[in-house]
């Protein structure tokens, strides 16, 4: 299937930046999310030597990094870095040796301490990027019903039909759970994962239960535990730690679970089309999921708070000293509850955004607003 390229103007402003202010640059995204594509259509300039750990003959060039790359001028992309795990102490040295920036693009499709940040610091040297999916904003609001259904990777969200779109994730989702998994160092055999994958679909927007988890797999807590981390560290899954504040209450302790893409959860669950959608279970869900995804893109610290009593607030933005809590609602006609009067008083919130299906922004009481959802997902940082 051939993708049309849809311009993600916010991701490659952001990447050029990050290019034009440090020496070595790590994008980091799941599979199929568009790095290399946002590569080749976002840099003003060709990248003069281009790697592809993939191929085993660029593996063979990089086997000795400092050799390779010492001598090379002008922009280095090295694709699935993760492959090679010399490459970032040969970057530590090369780049205290000559720290202009742009010098290095690392391409990776696991979290930077699986990449290789983890035992190698490059803190000060390296400017790191994430990628998600396409935004709501890449494709346009009127095109909020497919996104929504197909997610945000691009050759699920641009293939011709919905069925198209269905077997391309279908084909994703296996390729993923037997190859993919295998290279970032899962040895858990993919029909073992793909079960446990579908589990965490059933359960998305749900409370973390190893021990639930656990017994459903017929494994121990570490082993379940062990599963949902190598799905998080492959960028698959978000886990949404709580907020903890001083309170006389007791808290809920464990994170939420959110699978990152929407179309990967549909399509694990079985979701024949956007009408289905519409009257499965799953749809508050996969809603309160597409907020919380697009909410984490604005890079500031994401929580839930929960109380053992039932009071919540679906997230908690830290934005510095103040935090705003973030309500999300499937109605177009939002009101206040007492969590959010418990939230707005023992949390101390600044504010209280109620993301809506409406079309009006209005206040519901003091410090608590109502704000259209388009709204909320076309912004790139939080809103005024």
């Amino acid at each position: 299937m051939s993708t049309k390229w849809i311009a993600r103007q916010a991701d490659q402003g952001r990447l050029a930046a990050a290019l034009g202010r440090a020496p070595a640059v790590l994008l980091t995204g799941p599979r199929q999310v568009g790095k290399t594509s946002l590569v080749r259509h976002a840099l003003d300039v060709e990248p003069s030597h281009y790697f592809d750990l993939e191929d085993p003959r660029d593996r063979a060039r990089l086997a000795d990094p400092m050799l390779a790359l010492e001598r090379l001028q002008g922009l280095v992309v090295i694709d699935e870095a993760q492959r090679n795990p010399e490459l970032f102490p040969a970057l530590r040295v090369l780049i205290d040796a000559d720290r202009r920036p742009g010098r290095f693009l690392l391409l990776g499709s696991a979290s930077p301490a699986l990449v290789g940040l983890g035992s190698e610091s490059l803190a000060g040297r390296i400017a790191l990027v994430e990628l998600a999916g396409l935004s709501l904003a890449d494709v346009g609001q009127d095109q909020l019903a497919r996104w929504w259904w197909r997610g945000g990777l691009p050759e699920s969200y641009t293939a011709a039909t919905d069925a198209l779109a269905t077997a391309w994730l279908d084909d994703y989702i296996s390729t993923f759970l037997e190859r993919d998994l295998a290279l970032l160092g899962s040895r858990v055999p993919a029909a073992t994962m793909r079960r446990f994958w579908t589990m965490l679909a059933h359960r998305h927007s749900g409370l973390w239960s190893g021990a639930e988890m656990a017994r459903s797999l017929g494994s121990s807590e570490p082993t379940a535990r062990r599963y949902l981390d190598a799905l998080t560290d492959a960028l698959v899954v978000r886990q949404l730690p709580p907020w903890l504040a001083n309170i006389g209450k007791r808290q809920v302790r464990s994170p939420k679970v959110y699978l990152r893409d929407t179309g990967t959860l549909h399509a694990l669950l079985s979701v024949g089309d956007a009408n289905e959608l519409l009257s499965h279970p799953i749809l508050g869900a996969s809603w309160e999921g597409l907020v919380v995804e697009h909410l984490a893109s604005w890079g500031v610290p994401l929580h839930f708070w929960r109380t053992q009593a039932g009071a919540e607030i679906d997230v908690v933005l830290e934005l510095g000293a103040r935090q705003w809590g973030v309500e999300i609602k499937r109605t177009d006609a939002p009101q206040v509850t007492p969590s959010m009067r418990h939230a707005l008083e023992d949390l101390g919130l600044e504010r209280i955004v109620v993301a809506h299906a409406g079309d009006r922004r209005y206040p519901l009481a003091e410090r608590i607003e109502a704000v259209p959802v388009r709204e909320l997902l076309l912004a790139r940082e939080p809103l005024d």
